[in-house]
């Protein structure tokens, strides 16, 4: 097989089958006797390579082949062999000195005469050797060396000798020896680096470790050739040993207990070393190491000079005045030496500021504002100075103390403008002031004199307009109303530039701010005023706002200001905003207007007027789709009436009939009409065929006789009134379109309706009962004499009974007051009355 092609650079070989043995040319031997099946049979071959930790196989497949002619027929019978004999391995000095050719070892075989040797090194890509470095006597079977080894170059080799009969026949497995090449310590040992570089802190303490220095042998490893040992030879400086050198690791470490790189910046060592452990005999090497100190902040910077003195004119501002500078031992540019300059006295008005030039490192001193002749004539300023980084003392040493230098500062009079005192001056002014009030005074002295005489004041135009200032006097007076919600007082404030002019024409200027506290200008209203009052009386909510700020707004006081409505609604407090509102007791179903006054945390009052509809339903949306309003007049069917209207509407209708048949002649007939059949269904609205609507406003009624009349039902006051008209049959009104009761009474050539006819129930029902059971029996017969089936029908409810009873349209006949039932109905009966109404 081609190892070579498989794995160049192969170690180690071996067999997955210990029946097989491969050696490094890529032959393949049998260890044993082999039988063969009729199935094949495999094996693999290994290849690793120790250094680049590669590992690669071979699959050999052996199969079965014809038996060829032997030398012996009973060689196929039975072989015997020869127990092999297996020589330990040669060994040759490297670097040999002969004299040569020289004998390494002798093989021989009982068989064979004839001896040929293939030979292969294990050094980097050598196989053979074409300089016949070994050969073999083909007669006496001694190997020979022909020259000397580099054990460097060729660790070891593998002889594989070959013994053959005359006529090439072989009969024994080839011997596989081996020669190693003995090392000798011909190679000195090397650093891997021309040059190791190490830096190390000042001040560091004994023991810290610096760095390493590496060195390599080429002989054989983990021998005495390769034991190395480092030494340090000098150092430069030539003072007391700063560092330490182990021996055996080459760790360089500190051992002078204080490095000061004020003193010694760097330190340059020669190091060496030396195989054999450092033996005198053994071979060495000498190397360079540099070693640089790092600074540390361990030295406190100091002025040059402790007083300094400068001069700078008054009102002077933002002008260089003064620069000082300091010594540092540190490393200059670093920041143990970069300094930080600070005013520790003499500046408690900030007109002094000190800063570092960084190119120079020099205290630049500067005036920041404007100095004064008439106030100091000179200032002493104490100034003190420190490093960017935090001081690192060194070991046993004292405690760092800050430098300090004194500077005198004379002030240089100057001839200069007007001052004002304050240069800010703030004035709280009450918002919606009227105009010309004097909100505060604004004057300016003159430095040199100390008074305000003949100094004028001016507001240079485009400014704040909004107030003025006297020219000889300084008073600042308002020119328009002060308003926080328009122009520039928006945000409150306005500032004004103020000018002082004093008679040489000099100038100085002032700012007056005028800041306007909020004003109570604003009348608190309720946000919502109409709202819809179901029979739970769940109470109203009201919510006041109000523009202005505090305290001129909440906490909101509310009081309804009509004494009548205060006797029956109430309010009751919520929150600083809101109250509720409530009726304190039984009140009837209508509409209310109800006066409340809203008044504010400041005094001021609005008045408002809330709307209720105290309205007979269980959600606000069932008023709020009716009732209808027309338009003629005012007159408006409440809920009562459209159940009392659902509930006896065959009943009402003869007792209505009948009592306008009495009010249109003056007699109570006993006349009953026969419309039981055609004219107690409910009117339709609609002109096309659709769903039949009911007018909830107006009932009209036929009248056989002169004069109709119109029946209404009013909720509020639970009580019927029939008004007489003036010949309006049910054809009449469905022919008016819109008819209402504003219309009806309106009579011909603008008279007034005849006078309304006011009965009680008792009187209806001492009239019609008599007549009840007849008018009952005639609406249950159709044209043919036939009972017709009723118009309401009966339905089963399996809930909790109605406290009514019977619906039916003859359940009140033996009642004495039949509208008593409908204040105990449940809301369930709305589905079913309003079924019956549909039909």
């Amino acid at each position: 097989v081609d190892l070579k092609e498989c794995l160049q650079s192969a170690d180690f070989i071996s067999s997955s089958d210990g029946n097989f043995k491969i050696l490094e040319d890529g032959s393949v031997y049998t260890t044993s006797a082999v039988s063969l099946s009729a199935e094949q049979k495999t094996f693999s071959i290994l290849l690793k390579d120790i250094q680049e930790h590669v590992e690669k196989k071979i699959h050999v497949s052996l199969v079965e082949e014809e038996k060829k002619k032997t030398r012996h027929a009973r060689d196929t019978v039975l072989k015997r062999t020869k127990r092999r004999w297996g020589p330990i391995p040669s060994v040759m000095i490297e670097n040999s000195l002969g004299p040569f050719p020289l004998q390494i070892q002798q093989v021989q075989s009982d068989t064979a005469q004839n001896y040929t040797i293939y030979y292969s090194a294990s050094g980097p890509g050598i196989d053979q050797d074409p300089k016949g470095l070994f050969y073999i006597e083909r007669e006496t079977g001694n190997i020979f060396a022909t020259r000397a080894v580099d054990r460097e170059q060729y660790p070891s080799f593998q002889i594989i000798c070959f013994a053959t009969t005359p006529d090439g026949y072989s009969p024994e497995v080839p011997l596989v020896h081996t020669i190693r090449i003995e090392d000798d310590n011909d190679n000195a040992p090397y650093f891997t680096q021309d040059l190791f570089e190490f830096s190390v802190l000042e001040n560091s303490k004994p023991g810290v470790v610096v760095g390493r220095v590496t060195a390599e042998d080429r002989d054989e490893p983990y021998t005495l050739h390769t034991t190395l040992k480092y030494r340090i030879v000098s150092q430069n400086p030539p003072v007391t040993p700063a560092f330490s050198l182990h021996g055996d690791t080459g760790v360089i470490s500190v051992l002078l207990p204080q490095l000061d790189r004020e003193l010694v910046s760097s330190y340059t060592m020669l190091v060496e070393v030396r195989d054999m452990a450092g033996q005198p005999f053994g071979l060495c090497t000498t190397g360079t190491v540099v070693i640089r100190i790092e600074d540390t902040n361990d030295n406190a910077p100091s002025f040059r000079q402790s007083q300094y003195e400068t001069r700078v004119e008054e009102n002077r501002v933002n002008v260089e005045i003064l620069r000082v500078s300091v010594v540092d031992l540190d490393e200059p540019g670093s920041p143990g030496s970069g300094a930080v300059y600070e005013i520790i006295k003499g500046n408690d008005d900030r007109s002094f500021e000190i800063t570092t030039d960084k190119n120079t490192n020099e205290g630049v001193l500067c005036v920041v504002k404007g100095l004064d002749y008439e106030s100091a004539k000179q200032r002493i300023l104490v100034i003190a100075v420190n490093n960017e980084a935090p001081y690192m003392l060194a070991p046993h040493s004292q405690q760092l103390s800050q430098s300090t230098s004194s500077v005198t500062v004379h002030v240089l009079d100057v001839d200069e403008g007007p001052v004002f005192k304050p240069c800010l001056l703030r004035i709280d002014v009450k918002e919606c002031e009227d105009i010309g009030t004097s909100i505060g005074r604004y004057i300016a002295e003159d430095p040199e004199t100390g008074n305000s005489e003949g100094i004028c004041y001016r507001i240079p135009p485009g400014q704040c307009n909004w107030i003025s200032i006297e020219e000889k006097s300084g008073e600042v007076r308002t020119i328009k109303v002060l308003d926080r919600d328009l122009g520039e007082m928006r945000r409150g404030q306005c500032n004004i530039t103020v000018l002082a002019i004093d008679r040489n024409g000099k100038t100085g200027t002032g700012t007056i701010q005028v800041v306007i506290q909020p004003g109570n200008k604003n009348y608190p209203r309720i946000t919502k005023t109409e709202y819809i009052m179901c029979r739970d009386r769940k109470p109203i909510c009201l919510t006041a706002q109000d523009g202005d700020e505090s305290p001129y707004s909440t906490p909101f006081v509310y009081r309804i200001t009509d004494r009548s409505l205060a006797s029956s609604w109430k309010i009751t407090r919520h929150n600083d905003n809101s109250v509720y509102l409530s009726p304190k007791g039984d009140i009837p179903f209508g509409i209310y207007d109800i006066p409340v006054s809203v008044t504010d945390n400041g005094g001021k009052v609005g008045e408002n007027y809330i709307k209720v509809n105290y309205c007979d339903c269980v959600t606000p949306s069932e008023c709020t789709r009716g009732p209808r309003v027309y338009e003629a007049g005012n007159v408006t069917l409440g809920v009562w009436a459209i159940l009392a209207m659902i509930l006896g509407s065959l009943l009402l209708l003869l007792i209505l009939i009948t009592i306008c048949g009495c009010c249109g002649s003056g007699v109570m007939h006993r006349h009953v009409t026969d419309d039981c059949a055609n004219h107690n269904l409910i009117i339709s609205n609609t002109e096309a065929p659709g769903e039949e609507v009911m007018d909830h406003n107006i009932i009209p009624l036929q009248n056989t006789c002169d004069q109709g009349g119109y029946v209404f039902f009013t909720g509020d006051q639970q009580t019927f009134e029939m008004v007489k008209g003036r010949g309006h049959t049910l054809e009449s009104v469905k022919g008016g379109g819109h008819q209402t009761l504003g219309s009806v009474k309106e009579g011909g050539g603008g008279q007034t309706m005849v006078d309304a006819c006011r009965y009680s129930y008792s009187e209806w029902h001492n009239f019609t009962h008599p007549r009840l059971g007849e008018k009952v029996h005639l609406c249950r017969q159709d044209e043919e004499q036939k009972h017709s089936e009723d118009y309401l029908l009966s339905y089963n409810y399996e809930g909790k009974g109605s406290l009514a009873g019977s619906v039916g349209c003859c359940s009140d006949q033996h009642e004495e007051e039949a509208l008593d039932f409908l204040d105990q109905l449940e809301p369930n009966f709305f589905s079913l009355a309003e079924t019956c109404v549909k039909r």
